[in-house]
């Protein structure tokens, strides 16, 4: 078996999630790939080089079962895990009269709670490996945005990457939670406009604080587009 490291990404088929699997295979990673649809999942880890290098796993990270279930094929393929990013997520119009309170329900069960199934999964594995916990979190998790339920859900996450820095303080394990602008990803169904930031940006944002040396803990990426003003 190989002894490289073992990165798994949560919201892993597209956008921010698909882009930092890139990034972490060509830096030699060993991915665990997880997101609801399996499809893409496959095809990404096929690009990466297959089950040696790369695992396709069906994950909602709402379920606490399949959560554990990922962790558990992470460890069972590879024997270890070094880094966790907790990246799955979605959004939601302006306006508390906008959306049905259903889709509220699984952005918040999604966006907050299954943040904190990743964490409770992986916390154990990465005590071990004394590795990384990465959250994505947002330019709206700092500032209250109008009408905005989603940016309650990513001031959850800044939260809640402080808590666990200071619960997992003196373990070895380190945590940062990426703060990404306006990214242009399918999360915009129209696309994010000119100017925005794409997927390889915040990805590379991500392998930089991995890539620090063990005394290095980056907690906060804050990044913005150069053209966005708030």
């Amino acid at each position: 078996m190989s002894n490289d490291k073992v990165f798994l990404i949560t919201g892993a088929s597209t956008g921010i999630g698909a882009a930092t699997a890139r990034q972490a295979a060509a830096a030699g990673y060993r991915v665990v790939l997880a997101a609801r649809s399996v499809d893409k999942l496959e095809a990404l880890a096929g690009e990466l080089g297959g089950q040696e290098r790369a695992l396709a796993v069906a994950c909602d990270v709402t379920e606490w079962d399949q959560v554990q279930a990922l962790v558990a094929r992470a460890l069972d393929a590879y024997g270890q895990l070094d880094v966790a990013f907790g990246n799955a997520g979605f959004g939601a119009s302006r306006g508390f009269l906008n959306e049905t309170p259903e889709h509220w329900k699984s952005m918040v069960l999604t966006n907050v709670y299954g943040a904190a199934l990743t964490i409770r999964a992986t916390i154990p594995a990465l005590k071990e490996s004394k590795g990384h916990l990465l959250l994505t979190g947002s330019v709206a998790g700092r500032r209250a945005l109008p009408g905005s339920l989603y940016s309650a859900t990513k001031w959850a996450i800044t939260g809640m990457g402080e808590s666990a820095r200071q619960e997992l303080n003196d373990t070895g394990v380190r945590v940062t939670v990426i703060e990404p602008g306006m990214v242009d990803t399918p999360f915009f169904d129209k696309g994010a406009g000119e100017g925005a930031l794409a997927p390889e940006d915040i990805a590379r944002a991500v392998m930089y604080a991995v890539s620090q040396p063990p005394h290095v803990d980056v907690n906060e990426i804050l990044i913005r587009p150069t053209a966005q003003g708030s």
